[in-house]
């Protein structure tokens, strides 16, 4: 629902285009009335925005595009790459055992991660061809809904205009007629007044001719 309900008194099946002249006189009227900061200043029916409230993370990746830093940090991939063996300086030194059990560790996680990763694209290579379809015959649905909306939007607007110009076309005449009507009302008007004028200077004319007669 709009905030400011218009009313539009055109008429525009009828009414002949103004021109330029009658245009700027229209705006520099309506810029007479228009406030100084009304650029700059929003109408009172539109609320404010509101503050945005963002957590501390997001926060912090604005302030780092503002300030046009590179990104660091994130999750380190390297923890999924297959280790290599603690190296030994010679072959008589005893292994490290906490190395290698750091080692054995980070090779399990890259083998899970391996695993979980063919696992998901062994799904995806069975599945994933049919759900993309259904995504798309989804989206196709939802497309041809909105472009039905959109038809029958187009197809209201333009009845209404088409009945607009039915009902103006209809009453031209009974317009014209008033207009020319109102426009010999306004002339006979002054004509009158015209004729007035006339009769009271030949009246203030004869009266200043029987003074002038009895002043001698």
């Amino acid at each position: 629902m709009p905030l400011i309900n218009e009313s539009h008194d055109s008429l525009p099946y009828i009414d002949a285009a103004p021109t330029a002249a009658a245009h700027a006189r229209a705006q520099q009227l309506i810029n007479a009335e228009l406030s100084p900061e009304h650029a700059a200043t929003l109408h009172p029916l539109i609320p404010e925005a509101s503050e945005p409230k963002f957590s501390p993370l997001i926060q912090q990746e604005l302030e780092r595009k503002a300030q046009g830093t590179p990104l660091t940090g994130g999750i380190d991939l390297s923890r999924y790459e297959a280790p290599e063996g603690p190296t030994r300086t010679s072959d008589t030194d005893a292994p490290d055992l906490d190395e290698w059990r750091r080692t054995l560790q980070k090779a399990y996680v890259s083998s899970l991660h391996l695993s979980k990763r063919h696992e998901n694209l062994a799904l995806l290579e069975q599945y994933g061809k049919n759900a993309w379809l259904v995504g798309n015959s989804q989206l196709e649905e939802i497309l041809s809904s909105l472009e039905k909306e959109l038809a029958e939007a187009k197809a209201a607007a333009e009845e209404v205009n088409k009945q607009r110009k039915i009902a103006q076309e209809a009453s031209q005449g009974e317009l014209v007629n008033l207009e020319e009507t109102w426009k010999r009302g306004v002339g006979a008007i002054l004509d009158v007044e015209l004729a007035s004028e006339g009769l009271r200077m030949q009246i203030l004319e004869h009266r200043r001719q029987a003074a002038q007669q009895q002043a001698r």
